[in-house]
C-alpha cells in the first residue's frame, strides 16, 4: 500500500490561519471596552467579562503596573492588526503609567496604585520590565510618548536593578530604595529578557540585548542546564538556587514551573535569531526545555500543563493554568520554524487542540484563566479573567516569522498581507 505524503502543517492552512486571527480579534473585543476603567488604568474583568469591584480597603479599583503595562503592549498588537479604537486604549495605558503607577519623589514605579494613590508601593523587577515592554511596543507603533517612557525606566534598570557583576536584576525593592529583598527570582529577569529584546529591536540600542542574553546565561545557560533543563524559579542573593523556597502561589511558587521553561523556549529562539545566530547553545536550549517539559510537565492522561512540579517531577500544583498553554503554543510554533522535527508540529496541534475544548470559554468570552484536576473552571489562585497578554499572543505569534519581537514582526507589509 503506498505511503500517504505528510499532511500540510497546520501554520500553512488558511482556514487554521484564520481561526488565529479570529481567536485574536475575540481577545480584543472582550477586553477592549470592558476593561476601560475611565478614571484611569484598567479593570480586571469578572469570568462574565464585567469589571471586577473594588476590594474594600481600596479606594476604587486597584491597578497593578504589570496589568496596566500588558494592556498597552497587548493594544499596540491589536493596532497593528487594524483594529479600530485599539489607538485610545493605547493613550489611556501610556498616561496611566506615566501619571499615576511613576513615583514622582523616588522615582521607578509603584507596584500597585488606586485612585488614591499607591496600594503597594514596592518597586519591582517584575513590574519595571512590563514598563519597558509597554514602552517598547508603544515605540514600535510610533506613539510620541514612547521615547521618554523608555528613557526612565531604563535608567531606573540600570541604576536600582541591574547587577552587572551577576548579569540579571535584584527582584523587589522598599519604595524609597533603601533596602533590597535578599530574595532573588527568575520570573523578573526571564520578562526583562523579553523586554530588553523588544527594547533593542524598537531602539536598535546593543546594550539591551546585551542584558537579554546575560539574563540567559545565568537563569538558563548555567542553572537550568544543571538541573538537567528545569528552570529554576528561586535564588538567594549570590544567585544559588533555592529549591526550598516557598513564596506567593501565584507568582513565587514552590518547586519548578513548566509554563516558565516553556516561555523561556520561545525566548531563546528569538534571542538566538537577534544575535545573528551565533549562540548555539540558545537553540539548543529552546529545544531542550520544550521537550524535557512536554514530557514530564503535560498530563498525559488529561492533558494540560501542570503548574507547578516539584523536583522530583511529581505535580505539586495540578491545577491547568490558561498561560502555560498559551505559551506552549508559541515555543512550538517558534520552534517548528527552525527545526523540521515533527514533534514540534504534533505539539503545536495538541497544545491548540486542548485550548479550543477546554480553555476557550465559548459562553462569556476569553479564556478560562485556571482548571482543577477534572478540568473544570475554578478561581483559586485567579478571580476572573486576569488579562489578555498570553492568550492574545499564542494566537498571533504563529503567524509572524520567528525572527524578533511580535510587535516588531507586525511591521512587516508582507506579513500582514497575509492576514
Amino acid at each position: 500500500m503506498p505511503i500517504a505524503p505528510p499532511a500540510p502543517r497546520l501554520l500553512t492552512r488558511k482556514a487554521h490561519r484564520q481561526f488565529l486571527l479570529n481567536q485574536a480579534v475575540a481577545l480584543v473585543d472582550f477586553f477592549q471596552t470592558a476593561a476601560f476603567n475611565p478614571k484611569g488604568g484598567f479593570f480586571i474583568l469578572s469570568s462574565e467579562g464585567k469589571p471586577l469591584p473594588p476590594q474594600p480597603q481600596h479606594q476604587g479599583v486597584e491597578r497593578q503596573i504589570h496589568d496596566t503595562s500588558r494592556m498597552v503592549h497587548c493594544f499596540a498588537i491589536a493596532h497593528q492588526l487594524g483594529l479600530p479604537g485599539a489607538d485610545r486604549t493605547i493613550d489611556h495605558g501610556l498616561d496611566y503609567i506615566w501619571r499615576r503607577h511613576r513615583d514622582l519623589h523616588h522615582g521607578g514605579y509603584f507596584w500597585g496604585v488606586d485612585d488614591a494613590g499607591a496600594t503597594n508601593p514596592s518597586k519591582q523587577a517584575y513590574g519595571h520590565a512590563f514598563v519597558l515592554l509597554a514602552g517598547a511596543s508603544a515605540k514600535v507603533v510610533g506613539h510620541p510618548d514612547a521615547d521618554r517612557l523608555i528613557g526612565d525606566v531604563t535608567e531606573i534598570l540600570h541604576k536600582r536593578f541591574w547587577q552587572k557583576d551577576f548579569g540579571a536584576a535584584v527582584d523587589e525593592c522598599s519604595a524609597d530604595w533603601s533596602t533590597t529583598n535578599p530574595y532573588r527570582g527568575q520570573n523578573a529577569n526571564m520578562h526583562l529578557a523579553e523586554a530588553t529584546m523588544a527594547a533593542f529591536e524598537a531602539t536598535g540600542d546593543k546594550t539591551y540585548l546585551e542584558m537579554a542574553i546575560r539574563i540567559a546565561a545565568l537563569i538558563i545557560n548555567r542553572h537550568a542546564r544543571a538541573q538537567s533543563w528545569r528552570v529554576a524559579e528561586h535564588f538567594d542573593a549570590q544567585w544559588t538556587v533555592d529549591r526550598a523556597y516557598e513564596g506567593d502561589p501565584m507568582f513565587r511558587p514552590r518547586g519548578h514551573t513548566p509554563g516558565h521553561a516553556l516561555e523561556w523556549s520561545r525566548l531563546l529562539v528569538q534571542m538566538w535569531q537577534l544575535a545573528g545566530q551565533c549562540h548555539a547553545w540558545m537553540i539548543e536550549a529552546a529545544k531542550a526545555l520544550f521537550l524535557n517539559t512536554v514530557k514530564i510537565g503535560w498530563d498525559h492522561g488529561q492533558g494540560g500543563f501542570f503548574y507547578t512540579l516539584d523536583w522530583q517531577d511529581k505535580p505539586d500544583q495540578a491545577e491547568r493554568f490558561w498561560w502555560p498553554c498559551a505559551e506552549g503554543i508559541g515555543a512550538a510554533a517558534v520552534l517548528g520554524q527552525v527545526d523540521d522535527d515533527p514533534q514540534f508540529e504534533e505539539w503545536y496541534a495538541r497544545i491548540w487542540g486542548f485550548v479550543r475544548n477546554h480553555v476557550i470559554d465559548e459562553k462569556h468570552g476569553g479564556w478560562h484563566p485556571e482548571l482543577d484536576a477534572h478540568l473544570h473552571p475554578v478561581s483559586r489562585v485567579f478571580v476572573g479573567k486576569p488579562d489578555i497578554y498570553h492568550a492574545l499572543q499564542a494566537c498571533v505569534i504563529p503567524l509572524v516569522p520567528a525572527t524578533g519581537s511580535l510587535t516588531k514582526g507586525l511591521t512587516d507589509p508582507q506579513v500582514l498581507a497575509a492576514l
